[in-house]
């Protein structure tokens, strides 16, 4: 019996916020996969070492958990704006699909960085030293993020002494600005109220903000579901029970929101709507060790992602917070003091994080013009991917 060879395929291997991806040229995958559809999606899923029974990708490039289960696929714009084209694929571990319905907010803070590396921005337009500006067209939810690119002799400048509270090692601090975040599609607020009550049969009835805006995401105060909003992982992912009634919230909320019309279709978007629990300041010690200060934070903000509590805060989430955040009168606002507010920093099981919005009310109507956020991002490994044919 004989068996094809590998093929292998160019692609880096990136850190973004506290993420980590494989990226790809588009050019560079496959002809077959160089379209949307089962082959793409049967390629990246092997890349990544998906679906795992095992839940431990040890056969890819995967590291078993949400914020390491990812792909990125990028392209030279032609729409004469933008310099790259970005589309997201969130892999699932255990099971055999890939999610295009978000954006990744982490690995946003990749993409410029990878952009200038693969040749994709002209020469010219990049400074010897300084900032170099990178617009980018997000085409799974169709907006623009600009990023801000240190440059040192003409090369990206990837260390530096900028922290990030998730990610071990300081690195070069990378701003984006996320454009319009809330989805034309669909109302700011899909059900036109900053709070509504979101029914959960057999489990109870919540307070809820759902919003559309970096990712959809539904918020409820920590107390009303029996947290205090200082949780870490192990209080949270080691318990079956707990992880299936999130699930269930997450799915009526998605329902209510109007992104699926059964409750059995959130099966199949892991991905959106994020379920995120919010709480007013309080002193505890983050996963690292370091005490977070009460007075250091305006609010507490955890997050569940692929039916996980995340370790530290989606990017995207971070926009939905800081877009809520800045509309008085939310679950999100109100945690953090109620007003008006052009930024906050909430404590997340990592440590902190600073996010800003600027958010406008017209007749009646809230809108957000941008979300302002810093990461850091580096190349990890570059060459190629083996991938059985």
């Amino acid at each position: 019996m004989s068996f094809a060879p590998q093929i292998k395929v160019a692609a880096t291997y990136m850190r973004g916020g506290t993420s980590k991806g494989v990226f790809f040229r588009l050019q560079d995958l496959p002809t077959e996969a160089q379209t949307a559809g089962g082959v793409r999606d049967n390629l990246l899923m092997r890349v990544i070492g998906s679906p795992d029974p095992y839940a431990k990708q040890t056969d890819g490039m995967g590291g078993a958990t949400s914020s390491t289960s990812k792909t990125v696929i990028v392209a030279k714009a032609d729409d004469g704006e933008h310099d790259v084209n970005y589309l997201f694929g969130q892999v699932a571990i255990d099971k055999a699909f890939v999610d295009w319905s978000g954006n990744c907010g982490n690995l946003s803070s990749a993409v410029g960085a990878f952009a200038i590396h693969s040749g994709f921005i002209d020469a010219k337009k990049l400074p010897q030293n300084g900032i170099a500006t990178v617009k980018i067209w997000q085409q799974n939810i169709g907006k623009t993020i600009i990023a801000k690119i240190p440059m040192t002799k003409g090369e990206v400048q990837e260390t530096g002494n900028f922290e990030l509270d998730g990610v071990t090692f300081p690195a070069a601090e990378i701003e984006l600005e996320f454009i319009d975040p809330a989805d034309k599609s669909a109302s700011l607020f899909p059900t036109g109220n900053l709070v509504d009550d979101l029914i959960v049969p057999d489990v109870g009835t919540f307070k809820a903000t759902m919003i559309n805006s970096g990712i959809p995401t539904i918020f409820v105060n920590a107390e009303d579901i029996g947290y205090h909003g200082t949780e870490l992982q192990d209080d949270i992912n080691n318990d079956e029970q707990v992880l299936a009634r999130f699930e269930t919230i997450r799915a009526y909320g998605a329902v209510k929101m109007g992104l699926i019309r059964d409750i059995s279709e959130a099966k199949q978007r892991q991905h959106t709507p994020k379920i995120a629990f919010v709480s007013q300041p309080k002193t505890y010690q983050a996963s690292s060790g370091k005490t977070i200060i009460e007075t250091d934070v305006d609010l507490l903000v955890r997050a569940m992602s692929m039916g996980k509590l995340h370790h530290a805060m989606m990017g995207t989430a971070a926009v939905a917070i800081g877009t809520a955040a800045a509309i008085p009168g939310t679950l999100v606002n109100l945690a953090a003091g109620g007003g008006e507010k052009q930024s906050v920093r909430f404590g997340h099981p990592s440590g902190t994080l600073k996010v800003g919005a600027a958010a406008t009310k017209i007749d009646s109507q809230w809108s957000v013009d941008k979300a302002i956020m810093s990461r850091t991002a580096r190349i990890l490994m570059e060459g190629w991917v083996r991938v059985p044919n």
